[in-house]
């Protein structure tokens, strides 16, 4: 699951700059190993220590001492397994869990496929895709969002097929 990004490097002994997908940012801190790919190069590291700063979270990895080493990681993607994430509560779900999920409404019609998700200040949105069509559908459980099935790879919505 990726997480966040390497985007710095911070200091001259080796420290990166990380922009996190977590929330709060400095949540990333909490998961070791990373592995970290760039291009078609995986590679993993333990995370030693970090902290934010500012709004930015920093970074010391395990055999990576030298300022130049640290600049070779800028854009690695920061992956970590799915196990490392704590098992999400009842009516939670993570968003890497919805992608590719088939989304049909209340009346058995095929919507397509969750593509990826949006979050927005009101709420997260579905971006579900079938052919060339997009629809953006409001995540709100129990409202527009009414059972999903991982084990089916179902999502059932409350929503018109033309919007």
């Amino acid at each position: 699951m990726n997480v966040g990004q390497v985007s710095g490097v911070f200091g001259v002994k080796g420290w990166v700059k990380v922009y996190s997908f977590t929330d709060p940012r400095e949540n990333i801190l909490q998961y070791s190993p990373w592995i970290l790919r760039k291009n078609s190069h995986f590679q993993e590291v333990k995370l030693l220590g970090g902290r934010r700063q500012g709004s930015l979270v920093v970074a010391e990895l395990q055999d990576i001492t030298d300022r130049d080493v640290a600049a070779g990681l800028m854009g690695a993607d920061i992956l970590i397994r799915k196990q490392q994430l704590p098992k999400a509560s009842d009516g939670e779900y993570y968003w890497a869990d919805l992608i590719g999920l088939e989304v049909r409404n209340l009346e058995g019609c095929q919507l397509g496929k969750v593509d990826h998700l949006l979050e927005t200040g009101a709420n997260d949105v579905l971006v579900v895709v079938d052919g060339e069509l997009e629809r953006l559908i409001p995540f709100l459980q129990q409202s527009t969002v009414l059972k999903i099935d991982l084990d089916e790879g179902l999502i059932l919505v409350d929503w018109d097929p033309d919007f």
